[in-house]
């Protein structure tokens, strides 16, 4: 019998969650950040779900977040017309970044000295962290708001999506190498560095292009519109998130559509896979973060794996208190994942 996927709900936010991020892997785990309308970015424990934090002090709809590879450190892109720096590890705000309009996409440069920001006045900004009060060098030639805006290939690249165009820029002359244009707004862009791939969703399409060409490796054409995907770090498959409320998965070499999830009660506004592939994140209209097993059933974080019908008998004997199924389990283990956890999130700082 196929067994059924019970997603991990994190609860909290209080308005839609429009972006999310993962930190890389460190000693401690890996960390997940959430961007939502509601002004305040969360961290939690990227596994589990479970909220560190929350990280106090924009005044507006939090657009966009991200985490530097080790989690120390968080960004995040508003509209109050600010980028923030932020400890990742006191929650305390390091520094506050200046804009003339709203702010859409935060990334940090792989040292983290660095700070690319997107946003509604057209305009691609490099910040110096290490000199915070230098201005930003700033790189011209979108024609719509900027979307979105990540460091490629080593960081001598950036590549950023306004409203039908994704542009490639060299770093060291601050110069476009390419641009391309697509048929309906971009609604999301995922580097991903092993293999130079972007990942672009518009409309109902989901494309995969050369990130170091913009060249198009192929796409995929979903039921819904979509409005965001992400590729397993081993190419294996992909999952999407759009207006229908529904996960895809699908095959990436064939593009068969492997599953399909509805476990939220709005459109997904934003889905990404963890580091170590074994779950992925999505992000909805409806307020709340779900976690996704990529392998149902398998043991991992809070899901623990179906025992055997015979092992389960001697369990039963031995009276040692083992779930049967993945969603018994996440009932027993409810105390640790629960929406009463996050039903009233405490106004403190990370």
């Amino acid at each position: 019998m196929a067994m059924r996927q019970t997603p991990l709900t994190c609860s909290g936010h209080t308005r839609p969650v429009v972006d999310l991020a993962f930190s890389g892997i460190t000693p401690y785990g890996y960390f997940l950040i959430s961007a939502c309308k509601d002004g305040k970015p969360m961290l939690r424990q990227g596994d589990t779900g479970d909220w560190i934090g929350t990280f106090l002090g924009h005044k507006g709809a939090v657009w966009g977040a991200t985490l530097n590879k080790d989690a120390t450190k968080a960004a995040t892109a508003a509209a109050d017309f600010t980028a923030k720096v932020w400890d990742g590890v006191s929650g305390d705000e390091i520094i506050t970044l200046a804009h003339k309009h709203i702010v859409k996409s935060v990334d940090f440069t792989q040292d983290s000295n660095y700070l690319l920001t997107g946003g509604q006045d057209k305009l691609l900004r490099i910040y110096d962290l290490s000199k915070p009060e230098a201005d930003p060098q700033i790189v011209s030639g979108h024609t719509s708001g900027i979307k979105k805006a990540l460091w490629s290939s080593d960081d001598r690249q950036i590549l950023s999506a306004d409203d039908k165009t994704v542009r490639l820029w060299d770093r060291n002359t601050y110069t476009e190498i390419k641009a391309i244009n697509v048929a309906m707004s971009v609604s999301s862009m995922e580097y991903i560095p092993e293999g130079e791939i972007i990942v672009i969703t518009y409309g109902k399409t989901i494309a995969f292009h050369s990130a170091e060409t913009l060249e198009q490796i192929k796409s995929f054409e979903a039921p819904a519109t979509i409005n965001s995907a992400s590729l397993h770090p081993e190419k294996e498959c992909l999952v999407a998130g759009g207006e229908d409320f529904k996960l895809y998965k699908y095959d990436y070499n064939t593009g068969e559509e492997l599953e399909s999830y509805k476990g939220h009660f709005g459109p997904i506004h934003c889905v990404r896979f963890s580091p170590d592939g074994e779950l992925y994140s999505s992000g909805s209209e409806d307020g709340t973060l779900r976690l996704w097993q990529t392998t149902v059933g398998k043991t991992y974080g809070l899901w623990k794996c179906v025992i055997p019908e015979e092992e389960a008998v001697e369990l039963a004997k031995s009276k040692a208190n083992l779930p049967g199924t993945a969603e018994e389990d996440l009932e027993d283990l409810g105390s640790e994942n629960s929406d009463s956890i996050y039903s009233t999130t405490p106004e403190v700082k990370a």
